[in-house]
């Protein structure tokens, strides 16, 4: 199930409506005043997009994920009469499905900045010239000239001179790392 940021909000809407519901539904006088069990609220906002999205990936690509197995314990649940273990199951397994939407957005907007910061051109010596090129063009054994504060273009080793390298975005280390002649750097 991958949510959008208007889908996430009603995602949310939707658990928490569910979560308030299911608190409810254990005060007896309640549910015999509404005439109906309030745990079906948690059932029909939480468990139907399970029940959908197992069912659409079922009958598509007959692929059995969890949610198939959710739906299944869902329809069991109230097939047995425990609606609150439904709701409860329901309200659960979307709240991690949440969570793993809002990871993955967050992993590839990580992925997406760290593309952002690869430099676009390169200086490459060639015929003892210097000539600015596209960074897709570097090809293995090209020698690569890095001025100070640029960012390295490729991977490779100094062969000339000596440098501080920030590779906090490889390792998380914050202070910048010293390198000189025959040690790897990494773009």
């Amino acid at each position: 199930m991958r949510l959008f940021k208007s889908e996430t909000t009603k995602t949310i809407t939707f658990i928490v409506i569910s979560s308030i519901c299911l608190l409810l539904s254990l005060v007896n006088s309640i549910n015999n005043y509404l005439h109906f069990n309030l745990s079906w609220v948690a059932i029909l906002l939480c468990g139907l997009p399970i029940i959908k999205e197992a069912c659409i990936s079922l009958y598509k690509e007959f692929d059995i994920k969890a949610d198939v197995l959710v739906s299944l314990a869902l329809i069991a649940s109230v097939i047995i009469g425990e609606t609150f273990a439904a709701g409860e199951i329901a309200v659960i397994m979307t709240i991690g499905a949440l969570l793993e939407d809002l990871t993955v957005q967050k992993a590839q907007s990580s992925i997406e900045s760290l593309i952002k910061l690869t430099p676009q051109k390169a200086r490459v010596i060639r015929n003892k010239q210097e000539v600015m090129i596209d960074a897709d063009d570097i090809q293995i054994g090209d020698i690569i000239r890095v001025i100070a504060g640029e960012i390295i273009p490729a991977d490779g080793i100094i062969i000339k001179g000596e440098a501080s390298i920030d590779e906090s975005i490889m390792n998380g280390e914050s202070l910048p790392v010293d390198k000189t002649v025959g040690d790897d750097v990494l773009s």
